[in-house]
C-alpha cells in the first residue's frame, strides 16, 4: 500500500479535534483508575479543543505562524515576466445531486475564480493542477483537473491551456506540471492559491524549477467582532485546522529538503 494513503489518518490523529479528544479519553481512563493527573489532563484536553475552534485562533496562527504572504497585482506579474497563471487544486465535491455531476470544492472554487480574473485581467494562459487527493481515494470518480476545465469552459468561457490530473498533493501537483509548461517554454509563473497554503506550495514549486511569483486568494482574516471569533465554531476549526496542518507540513517539508 502506497504511504501517501495514510497520510490523511495520521494528519488527523495530529490535529483537533480528534487529538484533544483522544487526550480526553486518557483522561478518562486516568479518573476511573483513580489517577490525580487525569483531571488536569482533562482540563487540558477542553481547553485545546475549545481555543483551536476559535477563528480569532486560526487568524492569530496564520498571521504568526506561517509566512506572511502579499496580495499581487497585474502591475507586479508585468514586472516580473510572468508567463502563465497556476491555478492549485483543493478538493471536489464528488456528489452534487444538484448539478448531476462533481463540482469545484469551496477552496477549488475560490482559487479558479481567482486565477481566471487575473488570467483575465493579464491576459496569460492558464494551468490548472490537480488529480485525486490522498483523502479522496476510491471516492472522486473524475480528477480535479477535469472538473476545473469544464467549469472555466461552460461556465465561464475560458479553456484552459495546461490540466494535469495525476498528482495527490502539493509535491505531486509541482512535480508533474513543472515538465509540461518547460515543454512551452515556461518558468515564470504566478501561483494560485490559499494565502494559508502558499508558503508550502512556493517551495514545492521552486524546488521543481519554476520561478514562482505568489497570488494568494482566501486570506484568514477576521469575519465577526472579537467576542465571535473567540467563541468555538466549525469554520473557526477548520479554519485551524488548515493552518496546523500546513505548519505541520512546512516543518516536514524543510526536513525532507535538509
Amino acid at each position: 500500500m502506497d504511504f501517501g494513503v495514510l497520510k490523511p489518518l495520521l494528519t488527523s490523529l495530529m490535529m483537533p479535534p480528534l487529538a484533544p479528544l483522544l487526550l480526553a479519553l486518557l483522561s478518562l481512563r486516568l479518573i476511573w483508575k483513580k489517577k490525580r493527573v487525569g483531571t488536569p489532563f482533562m482540563l487540558v484536553s477542553l481547553a485545546l479543543l475549545w481555543v483551536f475552534s476559535c477563528h480569532g485562533m486560526a487568524v492569530l496562527m496564520a498571521a504568526t505562524a506561517l509566512p506572511q504572504v502579499e496580495p499581487t497585482s497585474v502591475t507586479q506579474l508585468k514586472a516580473r515576466k510572468v508567463q502563465a497563471i497556476v491555478i492549485l487544486g483543493g478538493g471536489l465535491l464528488s456528489q452534487a445531486p444538484e448539478y448531476g455531476q462533481p463540482q469545484p470544492s469551496a477552496y477549488t472554487a475560490g482559487r479558479l475564480r481567482y486565477g481566471l480574473w487575473l488570467a483575465g485581467q493579464s491576459n496569460l494562459p492558464i494551468a490548472f493542477t490537480g488529480g485525486v487527493g490522498w483523502a479522496a481515494n476510491g471516492i472522486q470518480p473524475v480528477s480535479e483537473a477535469d472538473v476545473a476545465a469544464r467549469v472555466a469552459l461552460l461556465e465561464h468561457g475560458v479553456k484552459l491551456r495546461w490540466t494535469e490530473s495525476l498528482s495527490r498533493d502539493t509535491a505531486g501537483n509541482a512535480r508533474l506540471l513543472a515538465p509540461l509548461l518547460r515543454n512551452d517554454n515556461i518558468q515564470r509563473i504566478a501561483l494560485v492559491t490559499d494565502a494559508w497554503h502558499m508558503p508550502r506550495a512556493v517551495a514545492a514549486f521552486e524546488l521543481a524549477g519554476m520561478t514562482v511569483t505568489p497570488a494568494p486568494t482566501g486570506y484568514i482574516l477576521a469575519q465577526e467582532y472579537t467576542l465571535l471569533e473567540w467563541l468555538p465554531s466549525g469554520i473557526g476549526l477548520q479554519a485551524c485546522r488548515e493552518v496546523l496542518r500546513e505548519s505541520l507540513g512546512l516543518a516536514v517539508q524543510r526536513l525532507m529538503n535538509v
